[in-house]
């Protein structure tokens, strides 16, 4: 393998919507598999919650960089504050994505080990939107100080 294609291969695992909608759905059921030896029963009524997680993640996505611009992540930041369509509601609908699809994946695959994996992301998800919004202050200043006094930051009105 040349250099470049392992930069290529790191680089593609870097990406949080990559491990998230691909990596860990193929881990998740190959642990499953190994633990049932044989291929896991999966329970189809969970299986919306994927198809939710992910087309919330996708169209957010689309919906901030189109208003805000920037990339789809903090890696390339909004230029402008997005405060309407999902963001009036969740100021993190995106990261929220990822967390409805590691319940999806938990729950179709009946699994304590993806339970697990969905609670090390809780946290991990958790102590990234704390670093993003130290950013998005620094950016926007009083506006997005204001932004988060009233919008929560996970579910609409709690938390």
């Amino acid at each position: 393998m040349s250099n470049g294609s392992g930069r290529s291969i790191r680089r593609w695992f870097k990406s949080t919507s990559n491990r998230t909608f691909i990596v860990w759905p193929i881990v998740l059921y190959a642990a499953e598999a190994l633990i049932h030896r044989g291929p896991p029963p999966i329970h189809w009524w969970a299986l919306p919650l994927l198809a939710w997680g992910y087309l919330q993640y996708k169209w957010v996505g689309v919906y901030r960089t189109r208003l805000g611009g920037g990339g789809p992540g903090i890696s390339v930041p909004p230029e402008r504050l997005v405060t309407g369509g999902p963001y009036r509601w969740n100021r993190n609908p995106m990261y929220s994505g990822h967390l409805i699809y590691f319940a999806g994946v938990a729950l179709a695959l009946g699994s304590w080990v993806a339970a697990a994996v969905l609670a090390f992301h809780l946290v991990w998800f958790d102590r990234r939107v704390r670093e993003d919004e130290a950013r998005l202050e620094a950016l926007f200043g009083d506006a997005y100080r204001e932004y988060r006094r009233r919008v929560k930051r996970w579910v609409p009105g709690v938390l």
